[in-house]
């Protein structure tokens, strides 16, 4: 007897059509949607890209001053991990070859900060750096190049004058390969300056290179960054709450790429307080109802690295969750 193949029910069919459409969906939905850069990079990426700081050199824990002092000491590799809050008056130097690695979420300094003067290969990671009283930056990097700063909470207060406290990250003096990535900066009048005087061109003019991508700017009422004769590049950063975010001055150029702005005045000026005016290029960003002052349209479009820009609206939710100390 000639037995019959069964047929699929046309419950069965539907099941399978809706499976084989999801898979399908599904596939082209990975392929269609950005990567967006991880919240726990393993290296830079930017202008920073190829610092490695101490590498795989055996780390050492600090939990006092004097400790930290003469661990993050010489251009020798060293990999100093920072144990507790430790109070400073004034900046610790930090020698090339260095990674100062905060642990757990609420390790680090307060009172000062750090600073990278003549070093190389430097990279900073998962500390809570607060209130650094001027004339003290929460870190100065000066006249050093290959810098990662990474995964940090800075922090200061607006109850006193704005001179009281320094800048949170401060960029200077030639410095150059820097990239800033998954930090956040909170309650500071000035945020971060890239190039101190309009009347350092000689020695600043062909550096100052710099990445900002993936940093939650809140509260900060300026310099978000500001930049004079230096490149940057301002990607996947989130601001709320400033009077004036981005400056480019002094001939700088800048590419603000995919950026959020929200109860902010100005996002991005070239035509304030210095003489010349820098150069802007816009790109896919949310501005939140906030104005430009674009003078000066710049060359700057292609940053010459490999990134992922996500876009816009997904950098609220990425930024929030992921940038700060306590996120490796």
């Amino acid at each position: 007897m000639r037995t019959r193949a069964s047929r699929p029910s046309p419950a069965h069919t539907r099941r399978v059509t809706l499976s084989a459409t999801a898979v399908a969906l599904a596939a082209v939905a990975a392929v269609a949607l950005p990567q967006s850069a991880g919240a726990a990079d393993t290296a830079p990426v930017g202008f920073g890209a190829g610092t490695t700081g101490g590498g795989s050199a055996t780390a050492v824990t600090v939990s006092t001053l004097d400790a930290f002092k003469s661990a993050v000491t010489g251009s020798t590799a060293k990999v100093v991990k920072v144990n507790g809050l430790i109070s400073l008056s004034g900046q610790v130097d930090v020698g090339s070859n260095t990674t100062v690695l905060g642990v757990g979420s609420a390790s680090g300094f307060t009172g000062g900060g750090l600073r990278l003067k003549k070093v190389t290969n430097v990279v900073v990671r998962n500390l809570n750096i607060s209130k650094p009283v001027a004339p003290s930056d929460g870190i100065t990097v000066q006249e050093s190049t290959k810098v990662w700063i990474d995964h940090n909470s800075f922090s200061a207060d607006r109850d006193h004058d704005k001179d009281y406290y320094d800048g949170l990250l401060d960029i200077t003096h030639a410095s150059d390969y820097v990239t800033v990535s998954w930090n956040t900066f909170k309650d500071h009048f000035k945020g971060s300056l890239v190039g101190h005087s309009d009347n350092n061109s000689s020695e600043d003019t062909g550096h100052l290179r710099v990445t900002y991508h993936h940093n939650y700017f809140n509260n900060v009422n300026s310099r978000i960054p500001s930049l004079r004769f230096g490149t940057g590049h301002f990607y996947d950063n989130y601001v709320v709450g400033a009077a004036t975010a981005v400056h480019s001055r002094m001939g700088a150029q800048m590419f603000v790429e995919n950026n959020v702005f929200r109860s902010t005045t100005v996002a991005v000026t070239t035509s304030r307080d210095s003489d010349v005016d820098g150069y802007a290029n816009l790109s896919g960003n949310d501005l939140g109802g906030a104005a430009t002052e674009i003078s000066r349209t710049g060359t700057f479009t292609k940053p010459p690295y490999t990134y992922t820009a996500e876009p816009a609206s997904s950098v609220v939710a990425s930024v929030t969750s992921g940038a700060g100390s306590g996120k490796l």
